[in-house]
């Protein structure tokens, strides 16, 4: 098992022990959710967890991203995620294959599998969509934009149209790669992953 994937599933097993009265809210995903380049703190997943404290919500947010990963080695990782018990997963996952220029239907196939066995194991999903820039060529980019909202639909969950609403192509929410929110950014992508998620929430 690879070291940041051993590390997950540790941080996993210990905060399904710890907190029973808490329903846990696992955010599924890559770079973007681990939070490169920004403080465990200033990460969106470590934001909703401190908003939903605030508005007086039950539930403590694991943050499961890894960096690199894609589609494939999320579906990969849901075994550890189901570990949990998690009421609600965020699947924030394929920027990276789409990077990789990987084919979008294998990143449906594997989205489609990932929440499939989350829904079976009785968890809500928010499925968050993504883009490529647009240098990938037309044809590509619209697939992919394409392949997320066709998921959601083949399997009824909760969709976030676009991960990165408002930050995505702005050099003041961004790390000088371009790529990676910066703190700023996180705070926005914190914002709309909450208006997303408000309604699968439980008092």
């Amino acid at each position: 098992m690879r070291p940041l994937v051993a590390l997950v599933a540790v941080a996993l097993l210990l905060v399904a022990a710890a907190g029973a009265e808490d329903r846990v809210i696992v955010a599924l995903g890559d770079s973007l959710t681990a939070g490169l380049g920004v403080a465990a703190d200033e990460t969106y997943p470590a934001l909703l967890q401190a908003r939903l404290r605030r508005e007086g919500f039950a539930y403590r947010v694991v943050n499961a991203g890894v960096s690199g990963d894609t589609t494939a080695g999320g579906l990969r990782r849901v075994d550890w995620v189901l570990r949990a018990h998690p009421a609600i997963v965020i699947v924030a996952l394929g920027a990276n294959d789409g990077l990789r220029g990987q084919p979008v239907a294998a990143m449906r196939d594997n989205l489609v599998a990932i929440v499939t066995r989350l829904r079976a194991a009785g968890a809500r999903v928010l499925l968050a969509g993504l883009r490529m820039p647009p240098n990938y060529g037309d044809a590509y980019t619209r697939e992919f934009a394409d392949a997320f909202p066709r998921v959601a639909r083949q399997t009824s969950v909760a969709f976030l149209p676009f991960l990165l609403a408002g930050v995505a192509g702005d050099p003041a929410l961004n790390q000088p790669d371009g790529i990676h929110p910066s703190a700023a950014g996180q705070r926005v992508v914190a914002d709309t992953v909450w208006h997303a998620l408000r309604p699968l929430l439980q008092q």
